[in-house]
């Protein structure tokens, strides 16, 4: 009887998502009174990290802890994340853990959960105006700061004067976005002012595109064709940007920035391609959340060590706020040697010799 009701449970998912509009995990759909957790994560096409990183992590955590939980990927699809979060409600999961889309959709789903009694979480991306009683990120200000700074460096390392800067930011519907941009205009603002750096072009890629990132850089390029450095607000858009720049052999000439500490993104690194990365250790921001989300789920109250203000819902989250890394071609070896990242996935073919050089092994 269990094996039938889980079939039917599968297929209603199927049918509400499509067959490629989500991916789920589900473990111990049936209950005997354990804790039940959800968790909504939003694409797999933005960053790889979703996927490789964040599915993986969070189900480990809920697997040792021993309690029931279900994560699915919306796939970028706004309906099929509604449906997939009523589901979870309505099946009576006691915690929902969500990757918002947009602060619209997310809050929607957030106030239902929340008139059903049950524990929200905003995972990594904060909903504007939302009501998660919860919310557990990096400090992503700083990851701004440390991609502006990372610019600095590199473009005073290969004595570029002058340059015009292009800035392509995430997807303005990711309050994330504004924060990274938030993190790195507070660091170049003074050079633009002192006349120093060139402001350019500066635009947003909808829902993190990297193949509309690449065609918005060589729109960039034909406007101005001066540019002399590159604000890229992940490692997808940066290889964008890099793919761009090979068509035009400068590739390496132009000094890029990254973020998310992606097997391509070093890769980019150690090729000199792209000039730094940050890294967010995505085991300690699932740890902390999965901690948190299975606590919560056994009723007890979260602990936190943040507060985080939502300008639009003007309130204050309690927040989990963890710190990131810069990444350059002289410490790569600290993301692998930490695993987060295997020297398999990065030292193939042509960087092998490139990995040995940068002490990986």
């Amino acid at each position: 009887m269990r094996r039938g009701i889980l079939c039917l449970l599968a297929v209603g998912a199927l049918a509400a998502c499509g067959l490629t509009a989500c991916t789920n995990e589900v473990a111990g759909k049936g209950g005997h009174g354990r804790p039940r957790i959800g968790v909504i994560l939003p694409d797999s096409k933005s960053s790889a990290r979703w996927e490789t990183a964040d599915r993986k992590y969070l189900a480990a955590a809920f697997k040792a802890a021993g309690v029931d939980y279900e994560i699915q990927n919306a796939q970028n699809d706004k309906s099929a994340f509604t449906t997939l979060a009523e589901q979870m409600i309505t099946q009576g999961v006691d915690v929902l853990m969500i990757v918002n889309l947009d602060s619209g959709t997310g809050k929607a789903v957030l106030d239902k959960a929340k008139n059903a009694g049950v524990a929200t979480i905003d995972y990594d991306r904060l909903t504007l105006g939302g009501s998660a009683r919860y919310y557990v990120s990096f400090d992503n200000t700083a990851v701004g700061t440390l991609q502006g700074q990372g610019l600095v460096d590199c473009l005073n390392a290969a004595k570029i004067t002058k340059p015009v800067i292009a800035e392509l930011n995430g997807a303005q519907t990711d309050n994330n976005s504004t924060l990274f941009k938030e993190g790195y205009d507070a660091v170049l603002a003074p050079h633009f002012a002192s006349g120093a750096y060139v402001k350019g072009p500066d635009q947003w890629i909808e829902e993190w595109d990297n193949t509309r990132a690449g065609t918005t850089f060589e729109q960039m390029m034909t406007a101005q064709p001066g540019i002399g450095g590159v604000i890229a607000a992940n490692d997808g858009v940066a290889n964008a940007v890099i793919n761009v720049l090979k068509k035009q052999g400068l590739n390496g000439r132009i000094p890029v920035t990254g973020q998310d500490a992606t097997a391509q993104g070093l890769q980019n690194i150690l090729n000199g391609d792209q000039c730094m990365t940050v890294y967010k250790d995505v085991r300690r921001e699932a740890a902390a959340a999965a901690k948190l989300a299975i606590g919560l789920a056994k009723g007890e109250t979260g602990v936190t060590d943040h507060k985080v203000h939502d300008p639009v819902g003007k309130r204050d989250v309690d927040s989990i706020l963890l710190d990131p890394k810069a990444i350059t071609r002289q410490n790569v070896k600290d993301v692998i040697d930490d695993g987060y990242v295997a020297a398999d996935a990065v030292c193939t073919g042509e960087f092998a010799a490139k990995c040995a050089a940068a002490g990986i092994k």
